[in-house]
């Protein structure tokens, strides 16, 4: 299924992500960091999105309370809780 989410708190402004029978996929950034946002894209494609929420969720940037990181936490947790 495809996720389209709107981010809080950073300089991405939505990530676009697919989860396919758990496992993620497609995971794209609008905004921010491009080198660092294109890298974590290909570091979590096709793993487990709950194992990918888990060691992401709470990561900060610089002086913000959140980061894309766990921005995408967050979107998985959300794309998880409607998918039931």
């Amino acid at each position: 299924m495809k996720y389209h989410y709107t981010t809080h708190g950073t300089c991405s402004a939505y990530i676009d992500f697919e989860i396919d029978d758990g496992v993620l996929k497609n995971v794209v950034f609008t905004g921010g960091c491009n080198g660092n946002l294109k890298a974590i894209g290909k570091l979590v494609e096709g793993h487990q999105a709950s194992e990918i929420a888990d060691i992401l969720e709470g990561n900060t940037c610089g002086f913000r309370n959140t980061s894309c990181g766990d921005q995408l936490a967050k979107a998985i947790r959300l794309a998880s809780e409607q998918a039931q």
